[in-house]
Order: structure tokens, then sequence, then C-alpha cells
């Protein structure tokens, strides 16, 4: 019973928890609490939603797959408060103002009442289930009232450290501020879950749903903040939305809300469409289908040209129009940018030729086939990296929104390409893509773009921005490789993961790193971490590649980026 309880990957979990804590300092003492009560909170409801049969059914949950409640809900809180611990050294060098702290934290109790918010529905859920199979037993209505009192305790001691936290003149609006978040996470959750059946697992989508509201969370008080003028003080400090935003994420942030909007806004207008047309439809199928993606691609474009701009203009006063202000700035430095999109072009059309004609013609497996792509991640964007990380972040945010066009035309069947991207990317699939949705090439660009772009700014560990490259790039790529072609000692009976993969996973990425610092150092990087902190740092993701049943791509480069801000 207790093995069952204590799963690999439920100690990884553990110890990244107990790693963040270890490393706060008095000051950050709610903040320790809160995240001690959600993985408590977490790991409580996973073991009670794993113990259903029929959670997969239950909650339109991939099928066959672990809950991955625990990781997804301690996984963002964890990544936010690291950065908290990383920008609280930031104010006592006198690198950035206490606002910037403040505002952070605020993020931090945001995501914590996301994911907290979600795990409370999940317990209702399983309440409501439990009452429904043992509705004449003692046993089960006693164990029902012990379940309402332990989410009710957890729920009283989290409100408490959240006031704490925020103990000032606008200590109310806050809590509002922050329980609007979990409620907003809470109905994304259910949208997503019934949309896209049986397209992830619960963790997986509290970490894109939590994820999702508090990026989009920050650009509504952003805009807010610009037209009214709000600044918030409390007992620490003032708090002020969109410090120092710069261009790149001023452009990223509006046009991936207003791709992931898109699909409202043009199911709306077809129906429009279709109601026009409705009384004198005598076409073909085909011109209907033309007609459609034409209805498509002018929706598309006035959204982008047209509204999405206006929105960056308000709330950062370019000089000229973004795509315009985005033109300039590649032209800044043709000589380095260009040289640096034609080595892209290059090796991403090389690299997909050979990898689509093996995956047609040979019988590779498709998982060693995808780490190719991983290799071609670290070849891409590691020399982008040192020599040109501005431009590196809009490349990520224009290949990020070139995949969602994609994808939205793929699931939407847009004529002419729908069906063509189907076929391409159907042939790199895994068992955690389905037809309905495809996430991989998104997990593998988000997992090395996110360290990046949270990297901004100060940033005292120099391997951080790396995160996403090391670990998935190398890590997992030699985890891979050597477990599948040498791998004998396997962790468990039942998976695939090898010691011998792991270990080599580990040692890989401790070679990249002892490689790659003295590169940085050449660049002015100093290295400020000790090398028994980016161990562990390394152990731990390594760990957690071996253990976790969950969408790797998206996790192991948030833990890693974690520990290596600590």
């Amino acid at each position: 019973m207790a093995s069952s309880l204590l799963s690999g990957e439920r100690v990884v979990v553990a110890l990244f928890t107990f790693r963040i804590i270890y490393s706060t300092s008095l000051s950050h003492l709610y903040e320790s609490i809160s995240l001690s009560l959600l993985f408590l909170f977490a790991l409580f409801v996973e073991i009670s939603l794993e113990s259903s049969p029929s959670h997969s059914s239950l909650l339109n949950t991939r099928p066959g797959a672990s809950s991955g409640v625990l990781l997804g809900a301690v996984s963002l809180p964890g990544v936010m408060f690291s950065r908290m611990i990383l920008n609280s050294r930031a104010v006592s060098l006198n690198q950035v103002g206490a606002e910037d702290l403040e505002y952070l934290r605020l993020q931090y109790w945001a995501t914590t009442a996301s994911c907290f918010s979600v795990l409370v529905y999940l317990c209702f859920i399983l309440c409501h289930k439990f009452n429904q199979s043992h509705l004449f037993s003692l046993h089960g209505y006693w164990r029902n009232k012990l379940n309402i009192g332990f989410i009710a305790l957890c729920a009283a001691l989290f409100c408490v450290s959240t006031a704490k936290s925020f103990s000032g003149r606008y200590t109310t609006l806050l809590l509002f501020w922050v329980l609007v978040h979990g409620l907003a996470t809470v109905r994304l959750i259910q949208h997503v879950l019934y949309t896209f059946p049986a397209c992830a697992s619960v963790g997986e989508a509290l970490l894109v749903t939590s994820g999702l509201v508090i990026y989009f969370g920050d650009m509504f008080a952003c805009t807010l903040v610009k037209i009214y003028g709000y600044v918030i003080s409390t007992e620490y400090g003032s708090i002020h939305y969109g410090i120092e935003r710069d261009e790149i994420s001023t452009i990223i942030q509006g046009v991936l809300l207003g791709l992931l909007l898109f699909p409202f806004f043009f199911k709306h207008v077809t129906l429009i469409w279709q109601h026009i047309t409705n009384s004198a439809y005598s076409e073909a199928r085909e011109d209907h289908q033309r007609g459609r993606a034409a209805l498509f691609y002018v929706s598309l474009a006035c959204i982008l040209i047209l509204i999405v701009p206006s929105w960056m203009q308000l709330v950062h006063q370019f000089p000229a129009h973004p795509l315009l202000w985005v033109f300039n700035f590649v032209f800044s430095e043709p000589l380095k940018r260009l040289s640096l999109c034609i080595y892209w072009v290059f090796v991403i059309y090389a690299s997909v030729l050979r990898f689509y004609n093996i995956s047609k013609s040979s019988k590779i497996e498709r998982i060693l086939l995808r780490k190719y792509y991983h290799l071609m991640a670290v070849l891409m964007f590691v020399p982008a990296l040192i020599l040109q990380p501005k431009f590196l972040n809009l490349a990520f945010g224009a290949a990020l929104a070139a995949f969602l066009m994609l994808e939205i035309i793929r699931v939407w069947r847009i004529w002419p390409l729908g069906h063509l991207v189907h076929q391409f990317l159907n042939a790199f699939t895994d068992h955690r893509d389905s037809d309905l949705l495809i996430v991989s090439h998104f997990s593998l660009l988000l997992g090395c773009a996110l360290p990046i772009w949270m990297s901004s700014g100060f940033n005292d560990r120099p391997l951080a921005p790396f995160a996403g490259i090391l670990s998935l790039g190398i890590g997992d790529t030699m985890a891979s490789m050597v477990g599948h072609k040498y791998g004998v000692l396997r962790w468990s009976k039942t998976g695939k993961k090898t010691i011998e993969g792991t270990a080599a996973g580990i040692t890989s990425v401790l070679a990249a790193c002892s490689i790659l610092l003295p590169i940085l150092a050449t660049t002015g990087y100093i290295f400020t971490q000790h090398w028994f902190s980016l161990l562990l740092a390394v152990t731990l993701s390594g760990l957690l590649e071996a253990y976790t049943a969950q969408l790797d791509n998206a996790f192991i480069p948030l833990v890693f980026y974690s520990l290596l801000c600590i």
C-alpha cells in the first residue's frame, strides 16, 4: 500500500517542492506555507482520483494515463516561487525595485489560487460520485465528511496565508483578483476537457489552463492600468502591472491572445455567413469550402492586422504600426539576423525533409524519430540564444503563432491546407496526441521558449534560459536513445524507462553545462551557482523524465528552470 502511494513521480515532486521551500527566507513564510498546503492537497486529490477506476471517463481525460494532478498543481506555482526568490536577490543587490517583487508575489498567489480552485472542483466531483455509489453506507458517509473537512481546512489556511501576505489597504481587492483567477481557471479547464475529450490528463490540462489564465489575466490588468492608471500599494511596496514591458513581449502576448480567441470569433462569423447564404445556397461542395476558406483568411487577417495591433498601441505606444516595428527590428542588424534566418531555414528544410521520408519508409520507432527534432532544436536555438537572444524571443513568438494557425487550419479542415497539414503532422504523433488535437510540437517549442522568455530582465543564473534546450534537446534525447539501444534495468516492471537511459541523460546534460559555461563566460556571464545545486537540478529533472507519464516536454523544462533559479 505504501509503495503504491509513494510512486516515483510523487517522490520527485516532493523533493522539488522541498528544495524550493528550503531555499526561501522568512520574508516568504506565507508563500512557503501555501506551497506546502498546495502540495498536500494535490497529493490527497491525486490519490483519491486515481483510486477511482473510472476517473478518465469521469473527466474526459486521456485513457490509460495517470491523473498527474500533483505534478500539474505544483509545477507552475513552483516556477513563480523560484522567480520570486531570484527577484529577492535582485532587490537585495538594488538591481530591480521592490515593485517588481510585489508584482511577482501577486502572480504567485494568482497561480496558486488557480491550482487550488481546480483541486477543490475535483474534490467536489469525487464527493458527488462517492455519494452516488455509497448512498446508504455509514463508512462512506463519514469518509465524505472527513474529505469535506480536509478541503475546508486547506481552504481556510490558504485564505489566511493569502491575506497575511497582502496586508494593506487593498487586501480585499487583491483577494478578489486572486479569487477571479481561480474561478476563471475552473471554468476554462471545464471547457478544455469538454471540447477536447481524451486529449490530455488532468495535470496537463491544469498546467495549460492555469498558465493561460495567468498570462492573459496579466494582459487584462495591464490594459486596465493603461486606461485608468491604477497602482495598488501593499505593506511591502507598490504593484505595477506590466513593469518594463518591452515591445517584443507585448507583440507576442497580443498575437497569441488574438489567435486563441480567433476560433470563437470565426465560429460566430461562419454562423452569420451560413444564415445569410442559406436561402440561396445552391453551390457545389467544393465552392462552399472555398468560400468558407476565403472567409477564414479574411477574418484572420482582420484580427492580426487591425484588432490585435490596436491593443498593442494602447498598452505600449509603438512609434509605428507593430508590424512595421517588427520589420525595422529585424533589419536593424540585417547581417546577423538575416543570416540566422537563413541558417534556420536550411536546418528546418534539411531536417524535416529527411525525417519525413524516414517516417514513411523506415521501421524506426516514432519516439526515436521525434528525438531528432529535439536535436534540431539544439542546433537552432543554442547559437541564437548566445548571439541574438532578443531576436530569438521574437522568433519563438512567430513560430508559436505559426503553429497555432496551422493547428486551427488542421482542426477546421480549411481548404486547401487543412488535409495536407493533418497528413504531415500525423507522421510524428505518439500515444499522447489524437486526431482532434496534436500537441507534441507545441510542447517542444514552448518547453524551449518559456525558460528564455521568463529569464528576461535580471538573471544571475546564466544556465536558466537554457533549461528547456538542455533538458529536452540533450537530456531527454540521450535518455531515449541510450535507453532504447542499451537499456536493460527498468525503473518499474510496467514502464519502458531504463536506469541506463536516465544516467545517460543526466550525464549528457552535465557535460553540456561544462561546455556551455566557458562559452557564456566569454560573453560576460558570471557563473554564480554552486555545482552541487546544479547537480541536484539536473538529477531531479532527469528522474522526473524517468518516472512521469505526463507530457514531459511541458513539465521537465519548468522543473529544471525552477531549480536552476534558486
